[in-house]
This record gives structure tokens, sequence and C-alpha cells, in this order.
């Protein structure tokens, strides 16, 4: 395989479209040739995104337009519902596929269409997604050939609890308390009144307290590593007042005896990108934003039996975009902190 690859985006006019843009564009490896955006057509990158300037002379196309089937891999950064209509496709052409939206994430078909409100397109595609989780999944996706990168909430949930699980500390029966915030940039950049500055501005509040999307691919992930747990999980995501950003707080139950600090630690000590701190801190979301980083701590709750995990993100990143091109090196073989080498911004 050529040392340098070529990159194509299929909508790459929302924020997670123009983080991978800003990621891509420090690669070493990668070369985007192709961006589509059926609304965008014909403007320029740099014009629709400033900060891009002196950085792409790509012109927006339409997918049809766009030379797509000469790229080595395709990133979907698309709506719910369109990766599973078209990324079949390009994999029949030998082209791997970056799913970032949640088509291929669950593979129990009918929890997906419950939870998303649309019949799959591609049901028969699903077995062959590898879930990227990077931490979780290196082995298998270095032999990917199509991946479904995780939500911004299972990735931050996840990590935090992730050794723990796979070495079965965790208490059977027993709740699993995933008390999580986001920054208003995880809505997306389409139009909503609940993410205007107005409204969500000088304000905090739950919202999916009945039921999130992202709660079965928790759930999947859990069932996967540890029994008897998932059913105890309960998620409550918070919406913020911040652009980027995310906060988990996990209250667990474990095993008697159990040293979760120094599990973490071990787990992920050859780990680029994740940081687990020292015992007793508290992780914030400024140190970790614009990087690919989640970053972890431990603390036993005083005078009580449960312990407190502490996991944050940049859901941008970490959550998304940055998450993606770390699996990308990984199914390349390229290193796996290659284009990702970036320092927090602060403030």
């Amino acid at each position: 395989m050529s040392n340098r690859i070529k990159v194509g985006i299929v909508g790459a006019t929302g924020y997670t479209g123009v983080e991978l843009l800003r990621l891509l564009s420090a690669h070493p490896h990668v070369e985007v040739t192709a961006v589509t955006s059926r609304s965008e057509a014909g403007i320029t990158v740099a014009d629709y995104f400033p900060s891009l300037r002196g950085v792409y002379d790509l012109v927006f196309q339409t997918p049809n337009d766009a030379l797509l089937d000469k790229c080595d891999v395709v990133f979907f950064a698309t709506p719910n519902g369109v990766a599973m209509k078209e990324a079949s496709a390009f994999l029949a052409k030998g082209i791997r596929v970056i799913d970032l939206s949640a088509d291929y994430r669950i593979q129990d078909i009918p929890t997906w269409e419950k939870w998303y409100g649309m019949t799959h397109a591609s049901p028969e595609t699903v077995a062959e997604a590898v879930y990227g989780l990077s931490e979780m999944n290196r082995e298998s996706l270095a032999q990917a050939k199509l991946v479904a990168n995780p939500g911004c909430y299972p990735t931050c949930v996840t990590l935090a609890i992730l050794p723990l699980l796979k070495s079965g500390r965790l208490k059977e029966n027993m709740p699993l308390i995933a008390d999580c915030k986001s920054g208003v940039s995880g809505a997306g950049r389409k139009s909503n009144v609940g993410t205007l500055f107005c409204e969500a501005g000088d304000n905090f509040k739950a919202y999916g307290v009945s039921g999130h999307r992202h709660l079965p691919e928790i759930k999947q992930t859990i069932n996967q590593l540890q029994h008897n747990i998932a059913e105890g999980f309960v998620f409550v995501p918070h919406l913020t007042p911040m652009i980027r950003g995310m906060h988990a707080t996990l209250y667990l139950h474990l095993q008697d005896g159990t040293d979760p600090h120094r599990i973490l630690a071990d787990f992920y000590q050859n780990s680029p990108f994740v940081d687990v701190m020292p015992e007793g801190s508290s992780p914030e979301t400024r140190s970790v934003r614009g990087a690919n980083l989640c970053r972890i701590s431990v603390q036993k709750a005083p005078q009580h039996d449960i312990w407190i995990v502490l996991s944050v993100i940049d859901n941008l990143v970490k959550g998304a975009a940055g998450q993606a091109v770390q699996n990308m090196n990984i199914m390349f073989g390229f290193n796996e902190d290659a284009g990702l080498q970036i320092t927090p911004l602060l403030p």
C-alpha cells in the first residue's frame, strides 16, 4: 500500500466534517481529494470555512461529481440514514469506509430501527462493520473494511469503564450510573431552536431522560464485555452552555479488593490518547479541548462503597473526527498518533 492515501469526505459541511478537514490537513500520509455537499456544491472549502483559507483549494461537489471512486477511504460525516444507502457501493470496489453516523453501530437491526425510526437499508452489511472504539478493537480495526465510528457519549462513557468490564470487576445486578454533560456542538450544525445562543446560553438541562439513542449503543458494548451489568445501566445526558467538551461521571459498584486506578493505568499504558490521571484528581473539559484525548480519573465516594470514575473528551475530536482518523491510522498501518499530535487549546 502506498504511504500516501487518497481520502474523500461525504457530507463535509457540518462540525464533524470541518473537524475532519482540520485534522487531515496536518496528516503526513493523507491527501484529501474529494469533499461533497449537495447543498453547497460549487463553493470552495476556503470560502465556506474561513479557518481553512490557505489550507485547501478544494471545491464542494455533489457525490455524483466527486471522484470518490478514486479514494482509498471514504468518511461519511452525514446524518443518520445516508451511509447505509451508499457505503456498500464503495465496499464493493475495495474502498474502505469509516461511518461517523450511527448507521452501523448497533448490530441488532430491530433495535437500531426502533431507536432511529427508519428501516435499515443495508442490514446485511451491518455484521461486517467493526465498532471503532480504537482502544477496544485495535486488532479488528487493522483488518476492517467498514468502521462504525462510536458516538461521543459512548466513547466518553465506555473508555472510563472498559478495563473494569474486560476484567469482570463490576458487581453484577447493581446500578451503573452515567451522568453526562455535552457542549452544544454535539447537536450538530443544523438549525435547532434548542441550541440557539439565547436558549442554550446561561442554561443547563437534562434531555433524553426517557431514552437517548446512545443508550442501546453503550449497553451493547457492556453486554459484550461483562454479563449482568447492562440491565442496571442508567444514562442521563445534559446540555451545557459551552461549544466543545463532554464530561461523564460514572457511579459504580466494584468487587471487593478491586484497585480501579491500577486496572485503568495498566490497561491504557500503551494507549497514546487515554490519560489516566493521579487518583483523586478531577479532569476538566478544557484540558482536552481541540485534542484527541480522553482523560480519566478515579475517586472513592467518602464513607461509601461507590466508586466514581470521571472522564472527559472533546466531543468533536475523540468523540467523532479524531477517533475516526485514529481508526484510519490503525486500518492503514500508520502510527496510531499520525496527524493527531495536537496539544489541547487553553483558554
